[in-house]
């Protein structure tokens, strides 16, 4: 599969999906306890970042104060592509919408609000549109 760099392209082609579900940020000292499934992790001096459904951070014991919902950008994204980050998270910010973008190999990969997912959905929807 052809990893796209054209910021038009990209734009036009983001394809943004809400899945389901409402994921948690949240940190451990040590190695992902047993019984998660984080879908990200970011090993940091500090601790285990992992982002990891509510349920399993309620079953775990595990802090959080931010619960996100996930939208994937299903163009394949380059990962040296130049301006898609900062396309997508300017369109959520002028709507007042907070973003933790993480990037896979194959796909960008947005953390917002849960409570405001569906309106950032539509907004990346009509930022692909006016690409």
């Amino acid at each position: 599969m052809h990893a796209e760099r054209d910021l038009t392209r990209l734009l036009a082609g983001m394809r943004p999906e809400l899945r389901s579900g409402r994921y948690v940020f949240t940190t451990v000292s040590g190695p992902a306890p047993a019984g998660l499934t984080p879908v990200v992790t970011v090993a940091e001096r500090e601790g285990l970042t992992m982002v990891v459904r509510q349920e399993e951070a309620d079953a775990a014991s595990l802090p959080y104060d931010y619960v996100a919902g996930w939208i994937t950008l299903r163009v394949h994204s380059a990962l040296d592509a130049v301006g898609l980050t900062a396309a997508v998270a300017g369109a959520l910010a002028d709507a007042g919408l907070s973003c933790n973008v993480v990037a896979g190999f194959h796909h960008d990969h947005l953390f917002v609000e849960h409570a405001r997912a569906d309106e950032a959905l539509a907004v990346l929807e009509a930022l692909a549109r006016r690409a």
